[in-house]
């Protein structure tokens, strides 16, 4: 079988060069594909056609895709999470250092110098004292967010000599045991925002984290303080960093969002969303989206799927197998298992997973499944999308 897999964006040849060419078309003018593969493509408002069994985005943040749209389609979307962590981590430790040494609006200073040597030794020597910075061993930082990319930036502050807290009521087994044993976990926001002296947030953008860090939080900073986003602009709340700014409240305010507000404004650093723009991080993330469609497409596996659960079953030799996106209501692997049975099908394995009100079923069965017993399925209510592999 060959599939047809669509590109939304430009995406690393070295991800791309992981799909076989005997079994792989790839391209960005594609009909009819069978999955899609994007970086930044806003598929809001924009109608797919009924071909695509998966989406993959190279990339963790997923806000640029409909979601819930799919997911009543029974389509999965992947994402590539921790593949761009050490792009992100290394931006944000870049940042700490500019806060904390004023190194933009000092670098700004000395580009602006003019005149001869002299002139400008003896205006550095009088201007460099607005510049005075402080040193980061000792200092806390607080991590909102103990994912793939909060992990790594609290483990590498932690080895700069400052002192780390982390909070994520949602910690992974996965990230928690990567987490330096330096890190101090907190359990309320309130406790890390009377404690930081620099906080750094790392959360996926959603309904609940919209303007999570607002006035209120700001409030609880210690004066002085450093806030940094490399998360998602609304995230916080730019009125709130403003006020926040000018009542001196906050010390500085860095992230990856330039804004109208926030452009030009003392105290405030803004990069061109910077965060996992290095070669290495887009080769990265390719390559885990590739590998992601390739598993789904080919053996129906789900790994990494913001919308519906992990499911991997190791296939027997000459099965066939099935492959069920359904919603999670009772009885559903009964009366897909009455189904086989009825048509004289013996089940060789089978894996039902779920993930709030979605599931995934794997059913491998002896011998070839006939089409008409494909079609019952697909008409049992609930049951989303069902593909024999």
């Amino acid at each position: 079988m060959t599939y047809k897999i669509k590109t939304l964006n430009s995406i690393s040849s070295v991800g791309l060069g992981r799909l076989p060419k005997d079994s792989y078309v790839v391209g960005s003018e594609l009909e009819d594909p069978d999955a899609l593969i994007l970086r930044s493509a806003n598929l809001h408002e924009v109608a797919i056609p009924d071909s695509v069994l998966a989406v993959a985005r190279a990339g963790a943040g997923t806000n640029n895709i409909p979601i819930a749209d799919y997911s009543a389609r029974g389509i999965p979307v992947f994402n590539t999470p921790g593949a761009n962590a050490n792009a992100v981590k290394e931006l944000v430790i870049a940042a700490l250092f500019l806060a904390a040494r004023n190194i933009i609006p000092a670098a700004s200073f000395a580009h602006r110098l003019t005149g001869d040597a002299p002139s400008m030794d003896k205006a550095v020597e009088a201007g460099k004292k607005a510049y005075v910075g402080f040193e980061l061993p000792g200092k806390v930082l607080g991590v909102i967010g103990l994912g793939a990319i909060g992990v790594e930036v609290a483990n590498a502050a932690a080895a700069l000599g400052m002192r780390v807290l982390g909070y994520d009521p949602s910690i992974t087994v996965q990230h928690a045991w990567k987490l330096s044993s330096q890190v101090e976990h907190v359990t309320k926001l309130d406790q890390l925002f009377r404690r930081a002296d620099i906080v750094t947030i790392h959360v996926p953008l959603l309904e609940e984290t919209r303007g999570m860090i607002g006035a209120e939080r700001l409030a609880q900073l210690r004066k002085s303080a450093i806030l940094l986003n490399f998360s998602r602009a609304p995230v916080v709340d730019e009125a709130a960093v403003v006020e926040a700014l000018e009542s001196g409240r906050l010390r500085g305010y860095i992230c990856d969002f330039p804004s109208p507000d926030l452009n030009r404004r003392d105290r405030v650093v803004t990069l061109p969303h910077l965060g996992a723009s290095t070669g290495e991080a887009e080769e990265n993330c390719a390559q885990m989206a590739v590998d992601e469609l390739r598993a789904f497409l080919e053996d129906g596996t789900i790994l990494n799927s913001v919308n519906f659960p992990n499911a991997e079953l190791v296939r027997n030799p000459g099965t066939s197998r099935i492959a069920i996106a359904n919603s999670n209501v009772p009885n559903m692997v009964g009366q897909i298992s009455t189904l086989l049975a009825t048509a004289g099908l013996n089940i060789s394995d089978l894996l039902n997973k779920s993930r709030g009100d979605l599931a995934y079923t794997i059913v491998d069965v002896e011998g070839k499944l006939p089409e008409s017993v494909i079609a019952q399925i697909r008409s049992i209510p609930g049951v989303l999308n069902a593909r024999v592999i």
